[in-house]
C-alpha cells in the first residue's frame, strides 16, 4: 500500500468525503456543502483539506446557480478558483487519488473556464451538468 505524507490527499480523505460526494452527484448542494464542511473543519490543520473547501465552493455556487442568483454564483465560484489555485500552488496536496477518483482536472478546468466577472447563469451549465464518475465509494 502507497504510503501518503501528511498534507497529501490520501485514502482516508478519500473515504471522509464519501458522503459529501454522493450529495453532491445528486445535485443536493447545500447538503454536499454541509457534509464536507464537518470534514473540513475537523481537518483544520491539513493541507489536503483544500480539496474539500473546492468542492465545497463549487457546491455553494450551484446552490446560487439553482436559485438564479448570478452574484453569490460568481462570487462562490471566485472563491473555489482560489482553492484549486492553491492546490497547485501546493502541488503535494494533488495525488494521483485526485486525479483518478475526483476527475479533479475536468472540475478544475470547468470552473477556471468561466471568467471571473460579467457572466451569465448559462456559464455555469457545465459544473451543473458535472458529476464525479469514478468515485469508488
Amino acid at each position: 500500500m502507497e504510503k501518503y505524507p501528511f498534507g497529501a490527499f490520501g485514502p482516508e480523505h478519500l473515504k471522509k468525503i464519501a458522503n459529501g460526494i454522493k450529495t453532491f452527484n445528486s445535485k443536493k448542494y447545500w447538503e454536499c456543502h454541509e457534509a464536507l464542511e464537518d470534514v473540513w473543519l475537523e481537518d483544520r490543520n491539513d493541507p489536503a483539506r483544500n480539496v474539500y473547501w473546492a468542492i465545497i465552493q463549487v457546491a455553494a455556487s450551484m446552490v446560487h446557480f439553482r436559485e438564479n442568483k448570478i452574484i453569490g454564483t460568481e462570487g462562490m465560484l471566485n472563491k473555489a478558483k482560489n482553492k484549486f489555485q492553491k492546490c497547485r500552488d501546493q502541488s503535494f496536496i494533488l495525488t494521483k487519488l485526485v486525479f483518478d477518483f475526483l476527475d479533479w482536472e475536468e472540475l478544475e478546468s470547468l470552473v477556471m473556464s468561466i471568467p471571473n466577472t460579467d457572466t451569465k447563469l448559462e456559464d455555469y451549465q457545465k459544473i451543473w451538468d458535472f458529476k464525479f464518475k469514478n468515485y469508488p465509494y
